[in-house]
């Protein structure tokens, strides 16, 4: 289903007469210190003080819509099935697995080689954040090198990100070849232009820089579009757009994920986090080189020397 461009039911009735309308509205939510005469909450759905705030927010007009999500039991159940090719070996797709992990220290060697990576990196953008970041020295030493022969790469970057992480893709060894722009858009589905980030205006977009290294084979190239407009969610949550662009360039093969949270774990791709929950692995020879080199399991902690 869609969203009606009038926002609320009033306002639908308003525009439309007597013709009724099959989508989507939104209602305000009216409590003892909401003050109408201030308008919306520039931050909506998202705001940290909704308890106090006196703007005012919106939820869906109606029953909770469930939105279709796609199945992992499309995955789950082929676990042995050749399905993809990389570099002439064959490829066997998993269901999500994930590592807890600190990424400064663990030694990705064991992980073996992927055709993409995703990254969104805690960058010190010298903002006040939600979560810790990491140094710029501590981006560049990072082991992604070792993850890949010949594959692309996806970088989100942000601030002053955006050239930090075009020096990191050159020294890990890529070239940046595109770019893809995410716009923001709000609960009401309008277009953000007060937001958190930003030291000059305020930031309703971010980007994910794309580098190739190598000469990765089998891409569907031209199929997407570089601009994905969707709606803003909790902090740092990139759009799932991003992992249908992202298959169809590179239909069945390993993709892993560095710096990933619960909700981006995916079928076929290895999750790296310091928030996931433990270590899930089913691939069996990955599951044998992980005990090998962490016959604990604990990879949150530096090597001893």
């Amino acid at each position: 289903m869609e969203f009606c461009p009038h926002g609320t039911k009033l306002e639908c009735s308003k525009m439309r007469s007597k013709v009724p309308c099959k989508k989507l509205h939104f209602k305000k939510i009216i409590q003892k210190h909401t003050d109408e005469s201030l308008g919306d909450c520039s931050f909506l759905n998202t705001c940290f003080h909704m308890d106090t705030c006196k703007y005012v927010h919106y939820e869906v007009d109606g029953p909770t819509v469930q939105f279709p999500k796609e199945s992992f039991s499309k995955i789950e159940s082929v676990e042995t099935k050749t399905l993809g090719r990389t570099n002439q070996d064959t490829t066997i797709l998993y269901p999500a697995q994930w590592v807890q992990c600190d990424l400064r220290y663990l030694d990705m060697t064991v992980l073996g080689k992927f055709a993409v990576i995703m990254a969104d990196p805690p960058w010190d953008i010298h903002m006040e954040l939600p979560y810790g970041t990491m140094s710029d020295d501590e981006m560049r030493q990072l082991g992604i090198p070792t993850l890949q022969d010949d594959g692309l790469i996806f970088l989100w970057v942000t601030g002053r990100a955006m050239e930090l992480g075009r020096d990191c893709l050159k020294l890990w060894g890529y070239e940046r070849v595109d770019e893809i722009i995410w716009v923001k858009t709000n609960q009401l589905q309008r277009i953000i232009r007060t937001g958190r980030t930003g030291h000059w205006l305020n930031h309703g977009k971010e980007h994910c820089l794309v580098g190739m290294k190598g000469s990765p084979d089998n891409l569907n190239r031209g199929l997407d579009c570089d601009v994905i407009v969707a709606e803003v969610r909790a902090t740092s949550h990139k759009p799932d757009e991003i992992y249908g662009i992202i298959e169809r360039l590179s239909p069945g093969t390993r993709k892993i994920e560095l710096f990933g949270r619960p909700h981006n774990v995916q079928p076929n791709w290895i999750t790296l986090g310091n928030q996931v929950d433990g270590v899930r692995l089913v691939d069996p020879e990955l599951i044998q080189a992980f005990r090998q080199r962490y016959p604990d399991g604990n990879c949150m902690i530096p090597p001893k020397s």
